[in-house]
């Protein structure tokens, strides 16, 4: 098992092949797939077949790059997993910012822990000059997140996905932090914190991945 980071109560760690059920149990969660796929659990085949092989070969396509499975550190427990990767078709120094927790987890603040421990690897280690994130506008509990983790909305946009979802009429909003600006947080004692709480599920990143987007 081979640990990417480790923050004071998470450890991003490569998925493996045994991880399968894992990733079954969180998709299988109606309240987790909201707003990603209306709710509509993801079936073990394409887990299995499809997405757990994506993340294992996103290891080799972009080094320092990838989905991370998030571990619990008191408990051993798999929360969900982030991921921190290019974005296609984008400038080679802008890194997309994702993630999905189990419900469990929601409500104690892991999706900002997770969030701004990529963020500060990105631009520290990685040359990073930007990072985006997106997701619907009606999720309101993940824009806190990504607020809390420093992030600044940047536009609000229309684009076409292949699940009906309540209140996809208003759209999907990217957020964004450039490097000068997370230094100056840096320098004036950290990202803005944003009030409220609620659960971090998301749906982020390119459409085309069929991921879902903040998946």
């Amino acid at each position: 098992m081979r640990v990417f980071l480790e923050t004071e109560r998470l450890v991003l760690r490569q998925f493996t092949e045994d991880d399968v059920d894992r990733l079954v149990a969180l998709d299988g969660d109606p309240a987790v797939m909201r707003y990603i796929t209306g709710g509509r659990p993801t079936p073990r085949a394409e887990v299995r077949d499809e997405l757990l092989p994506a993340y294992l070969r996103s290891y080799a396509r972009f080094a320092g790059y990838g989905f991370w499975a998030a571990v619990e550190k008191a408990s051993g427990d798999f929360l969900g997993w982030f991921h921190f990767r290019p974005v296609d078709g984008g400038p080679p120094d802008e890194a997309e910012l994702g993630y999905r927790l189990r419900r469990a987890a929601w409500g104690k603040g892991y999706g900002t822990e997770g969030a701004r421990a990529l963020i500060r690897k990105g631009f520290t280690e990685f040359g990073v000059q930007r990072v985006v994130a997106s997701m619907m506008a009606v999720n309101v509990a993940s824009r806190r997140v990504l607020e809390k983790a420093g992030l600044t909305l940047v536009r609000t946009f229309h684009q076409p996905w292949p699940d009906r979802i309540e209140g996809e009429e208003q759209g999907d909003v990217e957020y964004a932090l450039r490097r000068a600006d997370w230094e100056h947080q840096e320098a004036s004692g950290g990202a803005r914190v944003a009030t409220g709480s609620g659960p971090e599920p998301s749906r982020s990143g390119t459409p085309a991945s069929g991921e879902g987007a903040v998946g």
